[in-house]
């Protein structure tokens, strides 16, 4: 891990290391950074949508889920106005004819009370009271006063029934200002005072008429199914009587049935199905008539009896949860809160809950409520939750049923694109197990890397030996067929006779990329020096010098190799020529043209045994001086055995590339070496680019000029490969770690044949990191 960490850290960290670039260059490598992000970001995931189909429905649930929930807001609150508006407006109508059917009956019995024969025997009747009282205090014949009070209320009864008739009224009750009773329709009346009449009473003493709650009888009356009891609703409406001189001597109360059109008028005030409006008195109790009466029965609320109804029987509490489901309260009803909507109206406020609540059966409601103190009375109207937001229920199983349609889908498509990719992976495999790769037949495995393999093989009808490069079946992505396209693509530009050549490319109907190059049967430079040690001073030069022209071509057509190591160069004998360089794996090559550098030429890329300081410091400003420095630790390498820098750690192997000084060649190898190929290596070496060799070609006539005491020529070359060709061959047709250069091989020759000189980093530091490797991964 801290390896890692070490290297994705590296672009971080190199603005503290000695760079010689000016603070606009790195502005400017920060614009093209964000640039080339945001470009990179867009490319792969219009790349990763068109190959993974499966992704559409997910994305159109994302789409949905967000057009449904701004859609889903915006109805519910729609409809949650129109709900409310809808209640508040029911509401204010019902207190509105409710307020209006009050002062009818008010004015009716202010009528009554007003009329002058009712005024006159109202009088007499008080005074015959008051005579009455005065006898029985002086030992006179009381009986005489009492005969004179039948009469007047006889008289007075007359007089009202007519009206009450008229007016539908049940019946009255007359009493002076002591709230006694002095005449009745219900003769038992007469004489008391009743408690439950002080408040209706008292206000019309104070000479305003008013309408009364609701309230139980005090005497038998008869029902709505015309049974007489006790305790049957009744209702009055009072008015003062005065004498000539404005004064009031009594009260005159017309008895009102309430289930007639007190209740009447407020069961019109319904929405739906389950929508009512209904009045509570003070205490809660419910002082109309429920509309669904005969459903409270059955639930328990009301007593299973003939004629039983909700008005005065029902107290509004909240159950705790919905009766009509089966639940039913731990205790008795009276200990029950009350609703939350008849709490708020008991307390007298008006207002309107739309965010749901639980009515007198446990249904969930919302509700609008209004106190009218002038009669003391509170109104609710209240509609279950279910129904007055069913369009919005509608809506959300219309958007979950097609969020499960959306689902399946994609997991269809998933699930199919799987088999078809399993298929596909099948069919790439008995392609190449068939040994057949469109027009070429593959002979034999030379090698296999972390993405790539590669077989030696022959063109069908040429017959020529061909090396055959794929992608593995089972490594497909599009980074690496990207980058496979650019490695083929670059390359077969590139015509030096020291660059590897490319004859063909293409992909097989099963899906399997490849490209075929020129078959190499040679030995790349890490196992020569690996197997064989250091190189003679002239063998070197001859192979840097080829290794300059292949460059230089490049160079010339705004190209950088950015991986020079030894075991991306092979030496080979080709025709009549022995030691024939051939320089491969333009994998990892960047254009100095790129405006804005792709994903494969951006980032730390390279192996870090070869990299240079710029590299490291600002991979995305290397050019052709870059491939000169890691040429000359190649050269390093090839004349002492040993690699540049020593280290036990990626980030101090980096901190040598970028600040350490090389040792000399003749101290390092212990013997001296010509000054002139010395220089000419050290030269490449310099940290500042500046100071190296400008080009491959000025390095090349370095070298040519370095006056070498000892030379290569035809004849060393011919001698060499006589000696060793069998030995080179043998290994080669056992699939020698040589020919897996070509494949990208992520661990060098000499890694993998643990043959390297312990005093280097190892193996982990001769792998080629690629511009994925950012996230943490080396690639071969």
């Amino acid at each position: 891990m801290p390896l890692v960490w070490t290297v994705y850290m590296l672009p971080v960290f190199s603005k503290w290391l000695p760079s010689g670039r000016s603070m606009s260059n790195e502005v400017q490598a920060h614009m093209t950074f964000g640039q080339s992000t945001l470009s990179r970001t867009v490319n792969r995931t219009g790349a990763f949508l068109k190959k993974q189909l499966w992704i559409w429905p997910i994305i159109a649930m994302l789409i949905l889920s967000i057009a449904g929930y701004l859609v889903s807001s915006s109805i519910n609150l729609t409809i949650k106005n129109s709900v409310r508006s809808e209640l508040t407006t029911l509401l204010n109508i019902e207190r509105a004819m409710l307020e209006k059917w009050f002062k009818i009956q008010e004015s009716n019995a202010i009528t009554l009370a007003n009329d002058p024969q009712i005024r006159k025997l109202v009088v007499e009747l008080i005074a015959a009271g008051k005579a009455s009282n005065a006898e029985e205090t002086s030992n006179t014949s009381a009986f005489e006063g009492r005969r004179v009070s039948l009469e007047l209320q006889a008289k007075l009864k007359n007089e009202l029934d007519v009206s009450m008739t008229a007016h539908d009224f049940e019946g009255f009750v007359l009493a002076d200002r002591n709230q006694r009773i002095v005449a009745a329709q219900t003769q038992e009346l007469i004489g008391s005072i009743v408690p439950q009449f002080e408040q209706f009473l008292s206000k019309a003493f104070e000479g305003k008429p008013t309408v009364s709650v609701p309230f139980p009888s005090v005497v038998a009356l008869k029902d709505r199914a015309g049974r007489v009891r006790t305790e049957t609703p009744t209702m009055f409406v009072t008015a003062p009587v005065v004498d000539d001189n404005l004064q009031v001597v009594a009260i005159l109360a017309m008895r009102i049935r309430p289930e007639r059109e007190f209740t009447e008028i407020l069961q019109l005030g319904r929405l739906g199905d389950t929508g009512e409006t209904y009045a509570v008195n003070r205490q809660g109790l419910m002082v109309s008539n429920s509309r669904f009466d005969d459903q409270l029965i059955l639930l328990g609320v009301l007593p299973d009896q003939d004629g039983a109804s909700s008005i005065l029987k029902v107290q509004v509490r909240d159950p705790g949860g919905d009766l009509a489901s089966g639940f039913r309260p731990k205790v008795r009803r009276a200990e029950l809160p009350l609703t939350e909507i008849c709490a708020a109206a008991v307390s007298g406020s008006t207002g309107v809950n739309m965010e749901g609540y639980r009515d007198y059966q446990g249904a969930q409601a919302v509700g609008a409520w209004t106190w009218i103190p002038e009669y003391n009375l509170g109104l609710i109207t209240e509609i279950n939750t279910a129904e007055a937001y069913r369009p919005l229920t509608i809506l959300k199983w219309s958007f979950y049923s097609l969020y499960a349609m959306l689902l399946v889908a994609a997991i269809a498509i998933f699930i199919f694109t799987l088999i078809v990719a399993r298929l596909q992976r099948e069919a790439q495999k008995s392609a190449i197990e068939a040994k057949q790769l469109g027009q070429y037949r593959l002979d034999k495995l030379l090698g296999a890397g972390a993405i790539g393999v590669v077989y030696k093989g022959h063109h069908a009808m040429l017959r020529r030996p061909t090396a055959i490069k794929m992608l593995q079946v089972d490594k497909v992505s599009e980074a690496a067929i990207g980058r496979f396209e650019r490695e083929v693509q670059i390359t077969c530009n590139l015509n030096h006779p020291n660059t590897i050549a490319i004859y063909d490319y293409g992909r097989t109907p099963e899906g399997v990329f490849y490209y075929a190059m020129e078959y190499l049967d040679g030995i790349d430079l890490q196992t020569l020096v690996d197997r064989y040690g250091p190189q003679p001073e002239g063998r070197v030069i001859h192979i840097l010098q080829q290794v300059c022209g292949s460059l230089f071509e490049a160079h010339s057509q705004g190209l950088v190799h950015r991986d020079i190591k030894p075991a991306n160069i092979m030496l080979n004998r080709r025709g009549s020529e022995s030691d024939v360089v051939k320089v491969l794996d333009f994998g990892l090559v960047k254009s100095l043209d790129d405006a804005v550098p792709s994903d494969e030429s951006s980032g730390l890329s390279g192996t870090p045994l070869y990299m240079s300081p710029e590299s490291i410091q600002s991979p995305n400003s290397v050019d052709g001086r870059c491939d000169l420095y890691s040429l000359g630790a190649v050269g390093y390498f090839l004349l002492t055995g040993k690699t540049v820098f020593h280290a036990e750690t990626l980030s101090e192997l980096c901190k040598h590339h970028i600040a350490s000084i090389p040792e000399s060649l003749s101290k390092r190898l212990g013997r001296k070496i010509s000054e002139g190929l010395e220089s000419a290596i050290l030269a490449c070496l310099e940290k500042s680019r500046a100071r190296r060799p400008q080009t491959a070609r000025d390095l090349s006539n370095l070298l040519k000029n370095s006056g070498s005491p000892t030379l290569w020529n035809q004849d060393d070359a011919d001698a060499w490969w006589g000696r060793h060709e069998r030995e080179i061959a043998k290994s080669n047709n056992l699939g020698s770690p040589t020919l897996e250069a070509f494949s990208n091989q992520s661990v060098t020759n000499a890694s993998a044949q643990g043959t390297r000189p312990p005093s280097t980093v190892g193996a982990a530091f001769d792998q080629t990191i690629a511009p994925e490797s950012q996230s943490g991964k080396y690639k071969g």
